[in-house]
């Protein structure tokens, strides 16, 4: 059964169990400063606020949401707005969703969006309508100082992993010379990924810098069976390999054998070109085809020229 994209995690054993290394080291120094310097009123309440940004800085330690301007900005920020909302507006009924909700939309304009900063504010809010109000002095002791410790466990519990650096800014000097980062990738620049970004709209949480590394070693692993005009022959046939609309599958039904006339006839057997028939040369057909194909029953299927795995049925 094929799962869907939301459930499948490649992240390998060894990135999970230093996520929760990490996380431990983080959360128990994050305790013992705030029991050592912190209202004791308000200790409990705040490392749970940082339990969550430990799952975010040990966990996905690239992500945008991650970074120490949103951790930091984002709990700072987001426990000023809490103080202040839980001194000026009652009940707690609205003073509580006022408080995140205003959060939310001072960390989206200062760049510090970062999920444990609402609850940050709605600390602040709650621990206000107990019986001790809470002070601005909440901010500094223990919200500063609780963020100022994940980020530096963070930066120094990452450093040795050189995949895993943080901040990313690390990570992003220690990749291979052949790794891009912000030049050109085969047609594709940053600039194209921050257009694609805006005209969705929402927030994603990946940089432009990762989502090009993405897509060249995406690209680079769909070029490693690229066809040469060498593989093209009779009898047999090839995929473009794309889905959708324009998935097409030519079958070469006949060649010249002279290398001074390298034309090929086809005919397509499957997909949008379906019963058309065509002539080009070598060299253009490999180029358009992704793949050769058999034909399996009722579907079309990859045939691997360096091992043996089978690629994903594609449906007639």
């Amino acid at each position: 059964m094929k799962l869907p994209a939301i459930s499948r995690d490649p992240t390998g054993h060894l990135e999970r169990w230093l996520s929760m290394a990490g996380g431990l080291l983080g959360i128990a120094l994050i305790y013992w400063t705030s029991a050592l310097l912190a209202p004791a009123s308000a200790t409990v309440l705040v490392v749970a606020s940082m339990g969550a940004s430990a799952v975010l800085v040990f966990g996905v330690p690239h992500g945008p949401l991650s970074q120490p301007w949103p951790v930091l900005g984002g709990h700072v920020l987001s426990g000023l707005i809490g103080v202040t909302v839980a001194q000026q507006v009652h009940p707690v009924a609205l003073a509580a969703p006022l408080a995140v909700g205003l959060a939310i939309l001072v960390m989206h304009y200062t760049r510090s969006l970062h999920p444990p900063g609402g609850a940050t504010a709605l600390t602040a809010v709650l621990s206000s309508s107990a019986a001790t109000p809470i002070g601005y002095a909440f901010v500094l002791t223990p919200v500063l100082l609780n963020a100022v410790v994940i980020v530096t466990v963070g930066t120094l519990f990452n450093f040795p992993f050189a995949w895993r650096r943080y901040p990313a800014v690390l990570a992003a000097r220690t990749e291979p010379k052949d790794t891009p980062a912000d030049a050109e990738v085969e047609g594709l620049a940053e600039d194209d990924l921050l257009f694609a970004l805006r005209q969705m709209g929402s927030f994603i949480d990946a940089s432009e810098h990762d989502l090009l590394r993405i897509y060249t070693l995406a690209t680079r692993h769909a070029d490693r069976d690229t066809l040469s005009p060498a593989d093209i022959q009779p009898g047999r046939c090839y995929s473009n390999g794309r889905f959708g609309a324009d998935w097409s599958v030519r079958c070469v039904v006949d060649a010249a054998d002279k290398p001074a006339n390298d034309l090929v006839i086809y005919r397509g057997v499957a997909g949008a070109e379906r019963r058309c028939t065509g002539t080009m040369s070598r060299a253009e057909l490999a180029r358009w085809a992704r793949y050769e194909v058999q034909r399996d029953e009722t579907t079309w299927r990859p045939v691997h020229r360096d091992d043996n795995s089978a690629g994903q049925p594609q449906s007639r």
